[in-house]
Protein backbone atom coordinates (compact mmCIF):
# COMPACT_ATOMS: atom_id res chain seq x y z
CA UNK A 1 0.00 0.00 0.00
CA UNK A 2 1.57 3.45 -0.88
CA UNK A 3 0.17 5.83 1.79
CA UNK A 4 0.05 10.10 1.19
CA UNK A 5 -0.43 13.31 2.38
CA UNK A 6 -2.10 15.73 -0.15
CA UNK A 7 -3.86 19.23 -0.79
CA UNK A 8 -4.71 20.47 2.29
CA UNK A 9 -3.14 17.61 4.57
CA UNK A 10 -5.79 14.87 3.62
CA UNK A 11 -4.08 11.65 4.11
CA UNK A 12 -5.03 8.80 1.07
CA UNK A 13 -4.09 5.94 -0.46
CA UNK A 14 -2.43 5.45 -3.69
CA UNK A 15 -5.01 3.49 -6.15
CA UNK A 16 -3.34 3.25 -9.93
CA UNK A 17 -2.81 7.10 -11.12
CA UNK A 18 -5.37 8.42 -8.51
CA UNK A 19 -5.05 8.96 -4.61
CA UNK A 20 -8.35 8.20 -2.95
CA UNK A 21 -8.86 10.50 0.13
CA UNK A 22 -9.24 8.41 3.44
CA UNK A 23 -8.92 10.79 6.36
CA UNK A 24 -12.40 10.52 7.66
CA UNK A 25 -12.08 6.70 7.77
CA UNK A 26 -9.59 7.53 10.46
CA UNK A 27 -11.31 9.74 12.93
CA UNK A 28 -10.70 6.96 15.47
CA UNK A 29 -7.45 7.54 16.02
CA UNK A 30 -6.62 10.46 18.52
CA UNK A 31 -4.79 13.61 16.79
CA UNK A 32 -4.16 17.27 16.69
CA UNK A 33 -4.77 17.88 12.96
CA UNK A 34 -4.29 15.91 10.15
CA UNK A 35 -0.51 16.17 9.86
CA UNK A 36 -0.54 13.64 13.19
CA UNK A 37 -2.91 10.92 11.34
CA UNK A 38 -0.45 8.76 9.78
CA UNK A 39 1.91 8.28 13.07
CA UNK A 40 -1.47 7.54 15.03
CA UNK A 41 -2.18 5.01 11.55
CA UNK A 42 1.45 3.25 11.66
CA UNK A 43 0.54 2.26 15.53
CA UNK A 44 -3.09 0.73 14.60
CA UNK A 45 -2.67 -0.24 11.09
CA UNK A 46 -3.56 -3.45 11.43
CA UNK A 47 -6.90 -1.88 12.39
CA UNK A 48 -7.48 -0.26 9.64
CA UNK A 49 -5.49 -2.02 6.84
CA UNK A 50 -9.22 -4.06 5.41
CA UNK A 51 -11.09 -0.56 5.35
CA UNK A 52 -7.75 1.26 3.67
CA UNK A 53 -8.12 -1.58 0.95
CA UNK A 54 -11.28 -1.63 0.89
CA UNK A 55 -11.62 2.04 0.41
CA UNK A 56 -8.69 1.51 -2.57
CA UNK A 57 -10.56 -1.06 -4.41
CA UNK A 58 -13.80 1.14 -4.78
CA UNK A 59 -12.42 3.32 -6.59
CA UNK A 60 -13.41 7.37 -6.88
CA UNK A 61 -10.12 8.92 -6.44
CA UNK A 62 -8.68 11.97 -7.51
CA UNK A 63 -5.87 11.86 -10.76
CA UNK A 64 -2.73 12.65 -9.25
CA UNK A 65 -2.15 15.11 -11.45
CA UNK A 66 -5.01 17.38 -9.89
CA UNK A 67 -3.76 16.79 -6.41
CA UNK A 68 -0.58 18.73 -4.60
CA UNK A 69 1.31 16.19 -2.91
CA UNK A 70 3.30 16.67 0.67
CA UNK A 71 5.43 14.88 3.12
CA UNK A 72 4.14 11.44 3.44
CA UNK A 73 5.47 11.71 7.27
CA UNK A 74 5.30 15.51 7.85
CA UNK A 75 5.98 14.85 11.64
CA UNK A 76 8.49 11.67 11.86
CA UNK A 77 9.00 11.33 15.96
CA UNK A 78 13.18 11.02 15.40
CA UNK A 79 15.32 10.81 12.36
CA UNK A 80 18.37 9.01 12.77
CA UNK A 81 20.63 8.64 9.86
CA UNK A 82 23.26 6.26 9.56
CA UNK A 83 26.81 8.10 8.56
CA UNK A 84 29.18 6.46 5.94
CA UNK A 85 27.28 3.43 5.73
CA UNK A 86 28.41 2.33 2.61
CA UNK A 87 31.09 0.24 0.66
CA UNK A 88 31.33 2.87 -2.14
CA UNK A 89 31.34 0.72 -4.40
CA UNK A 90 34.25 -1.49 -3.15
CA UNK A 91 36.95 1.21 -2.99
CA UNK A 92 36.45 0.88 0.84
CA UNK A 93 38.67 -1.99 2.18
CA UNK A 94 36.74 -2.21 5.49
CA UNK A 95 33.19 -1.08 6.73
CA UNK A 96 33.65 2.47 8.70
CA UNK A 97 32.46 1.61 12.27
CA UNK A 98 28.68 1.65 12.51
CA UNK A 99 27.94 5.31 13.22
CA UNK A 100 25.04 8.05 13.19
CA UNK A 101 23.75 11.52 13.76
CA UNK A 102 20.41 12.78 14.40
CA UNK A 103 18.47 15.38 11.71
CA UNK A 104 15.82 17.53 13.18
CA UNK A 105 12.43 16.56 12.56
CA UNK A 106 11.35 19.89 11.58
CA UNK A 107 14.11 19.65 8.39
CA UNK A 108 11.26 17.98 6.56
CA UNK A 109 9.76 18.90 3.15
CA UNK A 110 7.86 16.90 0.72
CA UNK A 111 7.91 16.97 -3.14
CA UNK A 112 7.72 19.39 -5.17
CA UNK A 113 8.65 21.77 -2.35
CA UNK A 114 12.01 23.93 -2.27
CA UNK A 115 14.96 22.96 -0.50
CA UNK A 116 16.84 26.47 1.25
CA UNK A 117 20.11 26.97 1.24
CA UNK A 118 21.07 29.42 4.09
CA UNK A 119 23.46 32.31 4.66
CA UNK A 120 25.99 30.41 6.31
CA UNK A 121 29.76 29.84 5.25
CA UNK A 122 29.89 26.33 3.86
CA UNK A 123 32.19 25.17 1.76
CA UNK A 124 29.41 23.31 -0.52
CA UNK A 125 26.01 22.28 0.07
CA UNK A 126 24.98 18.59 -1.49
CA UNK A 127 22.19 16.01 -0.82
CA UNK A 128 22.40 12.35 -0.31
CA UNK A 129 20.42 9.71 -1.52
CA UNK A 130 19.44 7.51 0.49
CA UNK A 131 16.65 4.66 0.84
CA UNK A 132 14.82 5.41 4.62
CA UNK A 133 12.43 3.06 6.71
CA UNK A 134 9.48 3.82 9.36
CA UNK A 135 9.52 2.22 12.26
CA UNK A 136 6.30 0.39 13.28
CA UNK A 137 6.05 -0.77 16.64
CA UNK A 138 8.54 -0.16 19.69
CA UNK A 139 11.70 -1.21 19.55
CA UNK A 140 14.71 -1.31 22.63
CA UNK A 141 17.86 -3.83 22.46
CA UNK A 142 15.88 -5.50 19.12
CA UNK A 143 17.82 -8.54 18.14
CA UNK A 144 19.42 -8.72 13.94
CA UNK A 145 17.11 -11.50 14.09
CA UNK A 146 13.97 -9.57 15.12
CA UNK A 147 14.86 -6.08 13.40
CA UNK A 148 12.44 -6.18 10.31
CA UNK A 149 9.42 -7.06 12.50
CA UNK A 150 9.62 -3.40 13.34
CA UNK A 151 9.95 -1.76 9.65
CA UNK A 152 6.26 0.05 9.04
CA UNK A 153 7.65 1.17 5.48
CA UNK A 154 10.06 2.71 3.14
CA UNK A 155 10.42 5.96 1.33
CA UNK A 156 12.95 7.97 -0.42
CA UNK A 157 15.13 10.25 1.39
CA UNK A 158 17.33 13.12 1.27
CA UNK A 159 20.13 14.23 3.66
CA UNK A 160 20.64 17.72 2.94
CA UNK A 161 24.18 19.00 4.19
CA UNK A 162 26.51 22.05 4.93
CA UNK A 163 29.57 20.99 4.81
CA UNK A 164 33.08 22.41 6.11
CA UNK A 165 31.18 24.99 8.81
CA UNK A 166 33.39 26.52 11.86
CA UNK A 167 34.40 25.75 14.02
CA UNK A 168 35.57 22.45 12.70
CA UNK A 169 34.83 19.60 14.93
CA UNK A 170 31.45 21.22 15.89
CA UNK A 171 29.48 21.24 12.55
CA UNK A 172 27.10 18.49 12.43
CA UNK A 173 23.79 19.81 14.36
CA UNK A 174 24.40 22.87 12.12
CA UNK A 175 25.28 20.88 8.92
CA UNK A 176 22.56 18.55 9.19
CA UNK A 177 19.27 20.40 10.58
CA UNK A 178 18.70 23.12 8.99
CA UNK A 179 15.17 23.59 7.72
CA UNK A 180 14.28 21.82 4.37
CA UNK A 181 17.41 19.76 4.43
CA UNK A 182 15.45 16.55 4.82
CA UNK A 183 13.04 16.34 1.31
CA UNK A 184 11.17 12.95 1.89
CA UNK A 185 8.36 10.86 -0.61
CA UNK A 186 6.39 11.33 -2.67
CA UNK A 187 4.88 8.39 -0.53
CA UNK A 188 5.21 6.11 2.66
CA UNK A 189 5.32 2.53 1.03
CA UNK A 190 4.02 -0.29 3.34
CA UNK A 191 6.93 -2.61 3.85
CA UNK A 192 4.96 -5.77 2.30
CA UNK A 193 5.48 -4.55 -1.17
CA UNK A 194 9.56 -4.32 -1.16
CA UNK A 195 10.91 -8.04 -1.29
CA UNK A 196 14.29 -7.17 -0.18
CA UNK A 197 15.26 -4.08 1.17
CA UNK A 198 18.59 -4.41 0.69
CA UNK A 199 18.88 -4.83 -3.22
CA UNK A 200 17.38 -1.76 -4.78
CA UNK A 201 18.85 0.43 -6.91
CA UNK A 202 18.58 3.89 -5.86
CA UNK A 203 19.24 6.51 -8.30
CA UNK A 204 19.18 10.51 -8.12
CA UNK A 205 19.32 13.35 -11.03
CA UNK A 206 20.23 17.02 -11.13
CA UNK A 207 18.75 18.85 -14.07
CA UNK A 208 18.19 15.65 -15.94
CA UNK A 209 21.66 14.64 -15.44
CA UNK A 210 21.86 11.01 -13.47
CA UNK A 211 24.76 12.14 -10.67
CA UNK A 212 24.31 9.28 -7.98
CA UNK A 213 23.54 5.25 -8.81
CA UNK A 214 24.38 3.14 -6.73
CA UNK A 215 22.61 -0.30 -5.27
CA UNK A 216 21.57 -0.86 -1.65
CA UNK A 217 23.33 -4.19 -1.73
CA UNK A 218 26.35 -1.81 -1.21
CA UNK A 219 25.12 -0.92 2.39
CA UNK A 220 28.34 -1.70 4.88
CA UNK A 221 25.60 -2.41 7.48
CA UNK A 222 23.21 -3.86 6.42
CA UNK A 223 19.12 -2.35 7.43
CA UNK A 224 18.86 -5.42 10.14
CA UNK A 225 22.14 -4.74 11.89
CA UNK A 226 21.00 -0.49 12.02
CA UNK A 227 17.81 -1.02 13.44
CA UNK A 228 19.56 -3.26 16.05
CA UNK A 229 22.43 -0.99 16.78
CA UNK A 230 20.12 2.17 16.68
CA UNK A 231 17.94 0.24 19.60
CA UNK A 232 20.34 -0.45 21.74
CA UNK A 233 20.89 3.41 21.98
CA UNK A 234 17.63 4.38 22.37
CA UNK A 235 13.92 3.52 21.88
CA UNK A 236 12.49 3.41 18.28
CA UNK A 237 9.26 4.35 18.54
CA UNK A 238 6.19 3.99 15.32
CA UNK A 239 7.08 6.79 13.33
CA UNK A 240 10.68 7.31 13.68
CA UNK A 241 12.35 7.17 10.32
CA UNK A 242 15.83 5.70 9.53
CA UNK A 243 18.14 6.97 6.79
CA UNK A 244 20.13 4.12 5.61
CA UNK A 245 23.35 6.62 4.21
CA UNK A 246 24.58 6.64 0.94
CA UNK A 247 27.60 6.17 -1.53
CA UNK A 248 29.41 9.42 -1.55
CA UNK A 249 30.87 8.83 -5.02
CA UNK A 250 27.88 10.79 -6.93
CA UNK A 251 27.72 14.02 -4.78
CA UNK A 252 27.85 16.89 -5.62
CA UNK A 253 27.16 20.75 -5.24
CA UNK A 254 23.40 21.94 -5.04
CA UNK A 255 23.19 25.21 -5.99
CA UNK A 256 20.10 27.88 -7.12
CA UNK A 257 17.59 26.73 -9.85
CA UNK A 258 18.48 23.03 -9.60
CA UNK A 259 15.67 20.96 -10.24
CA UNK A 260 16.71 17.32 -8.11
CA UNK A 261 14.71 13.58 -8.35
CA UNK A 262 15.09 10.87 -6.50
CA UNK A 263 14.05 7.17 -6.76
CA UNK A 264 14.27 4.27 -5.09
CA UNK A 265 13.15 1.09 -6.59
CA UNK A 266 9.39 0.70 -5.72
CA UNK A 267 9.03 4.01 -4.16
CA UNK A 268 7.79 6.75 -6.47
CA UNK A 269 10.00 9.25 -7.88
CA UNK A 270 10.82 12.23 -5.09
CA UNK A 271 11.22 15.80 -7.17
CA UNK A 272 12.20 19.51 -5.56
CA UNK A 273 14.04 22.54 -6.28
CA UNK A 274 17.17 23.89 -4.73
CA UNK A 275 16.87 27.98 -4.20
CA UNK A 276 19.81 30.15 -3.28
CA UNK A 277 19.13 33.76 -2.65
CA UNK A 278 22.92 34.39 -2.72
CA UNK A 279 23.23 32.71 -6.28
CA UNK A 280 26.80 30.99 -5.23
CA UNK A 281 27.89 28.78 -7.67
CA UNK A 282 30.22 25.30 -7.27
CA UNK A 283 31.65 23.64 -10.36
CA UNK A 284 29.76 20.78 -11.86
CA UNK A 285 31.42 17.68 -10.64
CA UNK A 286 31.08 14.77 -8.52
CA UNK A 287 32.78 13.93 -5.66
CA UNK A 288 34.45 10.49 -7.62
CA UNK A 289 35.41 13.08 -10.16
CA UNK A 290 37.17 14.93 -7.60
CA UNK A 291 38.81 11.95 -6.84
CA UNK A 292 39.80 11.42 -10.43
CA UNK A 293 41.64 14.50 -10.37
CA UNK A 294 43.41 14.16 -6.95
CA UNK A 295 41.72 15.82 -4.71
CA UNK A 296 40.57 14.38 -1.37
CA UNK A 297 38.19 17.11 -0.57
CA UNK A 298 34.52 18.49 -2.37
CA UNK A 299 34.79 20.92 -5.08
CA UNK A 300 35.54 24.46 -4.12
CA UNK A 301 32.91 27.23 -4.46
CA UNK A 302 32.97 29.65 -6.98
CA UNK A 303 31.62 32.44 -6.95
CA UNK A 304 29.35 34.47 -4.25
CA UNK A 305 29.19 34.94 -1.22
CA UNK A 306 31.61 33.00 1.29
CA UNK A 307 33.68 32.11 -2.35
CA UNK A 308 36.79 32.00 -0.45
Amino acid sequence: MKLVYFDDWRLGVIAGDTVVDVTDRLADIPHLDTRDLMRGLIMRFDEHRAGLEAAAAAGGGKPLSQVRLRAPLPRPGKIDCMAVNYMEDGTRDAPAPINAFHKAPSAVIGPGETMVLPDAPATVFEGEAELALVISKTASNVSEEAAMEHVFGYLNFIDGSARGLPPAGNTFFQMKSRDSFAPIGPWLVTADEIADPQALPVKLWNNGELMQDFNTDDMAHSIRRCISWLSSIHTLEPGDLVATGTNHRGLHPFQDGDAVELEVQGLGRLDFTIRDALGRTWARETRLQRQEQGHDTPTPQLTGKHAP
